[in-house]
């Protein structure tokens, strides 16, 4: 039996996408063959669903009809020749060529699309557009499919014109009934502008991707970064924590030993109080004996001259306030918790330093914002400085300023990422630190909760530390520049001391969904004893 291929083409067995024999082929509504996976993809990536070959545009996607004819005469030709090979790479069109509309029969590829005749031609009848003097003023483009949507629908005439007013293209027909009153140019007029424009458009766009190109570097390097802390953070908990399970372990151990040698020399001393007892028990049974004896007696000289001596006091100990106790116990606990709490301390401060020396890095320029300030504060020139007056102001009472609190906001407002500030407090006996919400209350009396809009720490007379809506915190020593630090995502606010590179408070678990800003309240003066300005410091790491 004669192969297929004898009587057929290997071209009908083509795929016009993949430019292989057809692997699972199908028909879709327009007649042509593709393979499914082909065509499949083709409509995936593109806005339009059309055929490839003929340019038939459908409404959806239509349904596909499996060719078991193609299908079982390609796998014919795959068996009995290696297709591939046979046709030359310059006979696979990267692309569907334009054909050229004059030619009859086998019809040539396009040279030319001329944009007067709406026509494309190949090189032997673009010919008379080269010689004829009528034809030579047609416009001709490289070839182009589709040419009839260069066609106006509505007047049949060629789309020459561009209506500026309405941003369309027109032929010359519609410049004198809809685009009549219309701001309306040549096509050649149009296009320097718009492809100007298009100049415009394309630096645009490659600066936005010259700007995501680094985005995406920025963000390859904030995750290494990320990591590298990260593994960093792992290895720091991992000796902080080792350390604190030995010093457990260690303090335990002798809290145990100490038990049991307070239990074997309590144990030691009842032995001996026992054995002191008894022996005062037998003589005190000898004695009661002896009594018991002489009570019986009838002789009258033998009592009395016996008497005496069995009346004398036998030499005992009063064992009312003896007792046998191991010590007390839960005062040895206690100092052994104490320890662990002073080593845990130690190893917090440890955690600290590093920790600060990351947050140091989110450091942002602060300065006072004036238009926000209580009247009776005084801010420096430069807005790094604020403290309280000994005079009001006479200030404008925009919605913006504090009124009855001596408070003071920064001009830098903060919705996202993270951001690190410093203040020196040292010399104060009272004072205000944290971040706020835009929107809190700013006219008389005002509670400081996060409920309300406030996350800050305060000092007030000189010891006694309190974040706003809490507890009083207890602190080893007093700060002397405190930092300030806010993850926006996190719903963190943290304060630290500086100098002491130690954790004073942080506030977790905060939502944040508008904008934050720096509070600083500098209190009353305190008679003097209060009236050192708060000092926005330069971050040095």
């Amino acid at each position: 039996m004669a192969s297929c291929s004898t009587f057929l083409s290997e071209d009908q067995f083509l795929c016009s996408i993949c430019l292989d024999v057809f692997t699972y082929p199908v028909t879709i509504s327009c007649g042509q063959n593709f393979c499914k996976a082909c065509i499949t993809k083709y409509w995936d990536n593109s806005d339009l669903c059309q055929c490839p070959m003929c340019k038939m545009t459908f409404d959806k996607r239509p349904d596909f009809y499996v060719n078991t004819s193609i299908s079982e005469m390609a796998a014919q030709f795959r068996k009995s020749e290696p297709l591939k090979a046979t046709i030359s790479p310059d006979l696979r069109p990267t692309k569907p060529e334009v054909s050229c509309d004059i030619c009859t029969g086998t019809k040539l590829k396009a040279l030319k699309s001329c944009l007067v005749c709406l026509a494309s031609y190949c090189e032997t009848h673009l010919e008379p557009h080269q010689r004829v003097a009528a034809w030579k003023k047609h416009k001709l483009i490289d070839p182009v499919e589709n040419l009839d949507y260069r066609i106006c629908q509505k007047h049949e005439r060629p789309l020459e014109l561009f209506c500026r007013t309405d941003q369309t293209c027109v032929c010359f027909r519609c410049t004198r009934t809809v685009h009549n009153t219309h701001d309306t140019v040549t096509l050649e007029d149009e296009y320097k502008p718009k492809k100007d424009d298009l100049g415009k458009l394309m630096a645009e766009m490659n600066q936005m991707m010259e700007e995501r190109s680094r985005k995406v570097q920025e963000i390859k390097l904030s995750v290494e970064t990320s990591k590298s802390d990260a593994e960093k953070d792992i290895s720091d908990s991992v000796q902080v924590f080792t350390a604190l399970v030995r010093s457990f372990e260690r303090i335990h151990a002798e809290i145990i030993e100490v038990m049991e040698e307070k239990q074997k020399a309590a144990e030691k001393q009842a032995e001996r109080l026992i054995k002191d007892l008894e022996q005062e028990i037998t003589e005190l049974k000898r004695r009661s004996t002896e009594l018991e004896q002489l009570s019986h007696t009838e002789d009258h000289l033998h009592l009395l001259q016996s008497f005496p001596s069995l009346s004398t006091p036998l030499h005992t100990k009063d064992w009312s306030e003896i007792s046998v106790h191991s010590g007390l116990i839960l005062a040895a606990v206690r100092r052994a918790v104490s320890q662990l709490e002073e080593t845990l301390n130690k190893e917090m401060e440890k955690l600290s330093d590093p920790e600060l020396k990351r947050i140091q890095q989110y450091a942002v320029d602060v300065t006072l914002d004036p238009d926000t300030a209580h009247p009776g504060l005084f801010l420096s020139k430069d807005g790094k400085q604020v403290r309280l007056g000994g005079i009001k102001l006479v200030l404008p009472d925009n919605p913006e300023r504090f009124d009855l609190c001596n408070n003071v906001l920064g001009k830098q407002g903060f919705s996202s990422g993270r951001f690190y500030y410093e203040v020196l407090v040292e010399g104060k006996t009272n004072w205000g630190l944290g971040v706020v919400r835009d929107s809190i209350n700013r006219k008389g009396k005002i509670t400081a909760s996060p409920k309300n809009g406030y996350w800050i720490v305060v000092l007030k007379n000189g010891n006694k530390y309190i974040a706003s809506g809490r507890s009083v915190l207890s602190l080893r020593q007093k700060p002397q520049k405190v930092g300030v630090f806010v993850d926006y995502e996190e719903g963190l606010v943290s304060f630290y001391d500086v100098e002491a590179r130690s954790h004073i408070y942080s506030f977790t678990g905060c939502t944040f969904t508008k904008k934050l800003y720096p509070l600083f309240s500098p209190f009353l003066n305190d008679g003097g004893k209060n009236s050192v300005p708060l000092l926005i410091t330069p971050v040095t790491r």
